[in-house]
């Protein structure tokens, strides 16, 4: 079977593709290598992708209709796993229309092309914990009949939309749809504008790092493999027909900023030098999820704990930047 996996050269995409490859599956990687961070790190990942059979990449926006609607009909496609998408909550306050573009226009032509061909079984989607808005440390985790009324940044409007648009597609068409909700992922090949990865840096060159919301938040922070384990499990489980199925990923946990930042110097073997600051707008205090419904159907069980994805991303970043 031949699959898509849209954002192939991100984070995410990558480690999804090796493991459809793994098992035996033909990928077609979709990334348009954008410089929202380094993209020589997305030409890294995509060269572990492209060194071996059964995978390759087409460099192309996902907005491009007429080219995604090629791409799935003259392959032959029949589930495509769609996790390209413009990231980050500050950034959408600084480019706003670069998440019009990739997330409300770019997820309009999957839907176009998915419903248009034939024999067509699942669209696997990428959603945010962010359109759940904020909520206080304590009780249980967000489950997911529960999105915010009003979203706190642009970046999680964008997804709460994707999500509609998701759900009127399954409704008048037909075809299945899984949107996962995605809280905090980490792990080598990660994001480097990501809290863990940016903080890395910083203390491997002997710069302070700034410590938002005072170092009071918290986060679901989910290794990339238990991630995938997750997104496969779901893939290989479509809902009924006209359903647009909406499931948190994430481990549960939240574990708080501070005990993160404690956990990776002792990762590095280095202190932090930290700058306490405020709120930033469009951040959360705290995002945890409740996966039952991922463990009913899939026996979805988060494995890796903090310190040791931790102490793997450290060791990871070492060998890929030569730091010491």
């Amino acid at each position: 079977m031949t699959i898509i996996v849209t954002g192939a050269a991100g984070f995410i995409g990558h480690s999804v593709a090796h493991r459809l490859l793994d098992r035996g599956e033909s990928v077609i990687g979709v990334d348009n290598f954008n410089d929202y961070y380094d993209p020589a790190l997305k030409d890294a990942r995509a060269a572990t992708l492209t060194a071996g059979p059964g995978f390759r990449m087409e460099r192309m926006d996902i907005s491009d209709a007429p080219r995604m609607a090629a791409l799935v009909r003259d392959n032959g496609v029949r589930q495509v796993i769609h996790l390209a998408a413009q990231a980050g909550v500050r950034y959408s306050l600084e480019n706003p229309f670069a998440y019009e573009k990739s997330n409300l226009a770019g997820h309009l032509p999957v839907l176009e092309a998915c419903r248009h061909a034939e024999g067509f079984t699942h669209l696997v989607y990428a959603s945010s914990s962010s359109v759940y808005g904020d909520k206080p440390l304590g009780g249980e985790g967000f489950t997911e009949d529960e999105p915010a009324a009003s979203p706190v940044s642009l970046y999680a409007a964008t997804k709460r939309s994707c999500e509609l648009m998701s759900a009127a597609y399954a409704n008048l068409y037909g075809f299945p749809q899984t949107g996962l909700r995605f809280f905090t992922v980490y792990g080598p090949w990660g994001r480097p504008d990501m809290a863990y990865f940016s903080f890395t840096r910083k203390i491997m060159a002997g710069e302070p790092i700034e410590v938002y919301g005072e170092g009071k938040m918290a986060r679901d922070f989910t290794y990339i493999d238990d991630i995938v384990d997750g997104i496969i499990g779901a893939l290989d489980n479509p809902p009924p027909a006209r359903e647009n199925r909406i499931l948190n990923i994430g481990d549960s946990h939240p574990v708080g900023l501070m005990d993160m930042i404690a956990t990776l110097e002792k990762a590095l073997g280095k202190r932090a030098d930290k700058i306490m600051r405020p709120m930033q707008p469009g951040d959360v205090t705290a995002t945890y999820a409740d996966v039952s419904k991922l463990h009913a159907l899939t026996g979805y069980r988060p494995r890796v704990m903090l310190e040791e994805g931790l102490q793997r991303f450290a060791d990871w970043y070492r060998g890929y930047y030569g730091a010491g």
